[in-house]
């Protein structure tokens, strides 16, 4: 189980909500040299993105600085199985980030470009999603 969730947050359950748009902050490479951008919309779970981060960083062999830009914030609640309807909302059974397309996954910068593109694949492997490898030089192509 993944350690990656708020050490407090204000109210224990959250509403569902909707996940809609493209990332109006967060779509930028603001750290590293390299990123991993996401293309599609999705609720990212904690264990996801803690896979992610682990396939990273083994493939780097503690080379380089990685910067991890999403975090679940978000309280997923599940009711027990077999359970009738009714009698109020589930316990909390992870926690998730609401991901839209255009956000950084993650950076990572200290490393060379085939090494970088690497690591990111084998991330995106572990992601529910579709993601693209950007650059500082790529996004300085689409200006």
């Amino acid at each position: 189980m993944s350690k990656l969730s708020p050490a407090r947050t204000k109210y224990r359950k959250v509403q569902k909500g909707r996940n809609r748009g493209v990332a109006k902050g967060g779509d930028s490479l603001a750290f590293g040299d390299f990123g991993i951008q996401a293309l599609e919309r999705c609720s990212m779970t904690a264990s996801q993105i803690e896979a992610a981060r682990i396939s990273i960083s083994r493939h780097l062999k503690r080379k380089g600085k990685l910067w991890v830009r999403v975090f679940p914030h978000k309280p997923i609640t599940k009711k027990p199985a077999e359970t009738r309807m009714g009698k109020g909302k589930g316990a909390v059974e992870y926690w998730a980030s609401a991901v839209k397309p255009g956000v950084i996954l993650f950076e990572l910068a200290g490393v060379s470009l085939t090494l970088a593109r690497e690591a990111f694949r084998l991330a995106d492997c572990k992601l529910p999603i579709h993601c693209r490898f950007i650059s500082r030089e790529s996004l300085e192509e689409y200006k």
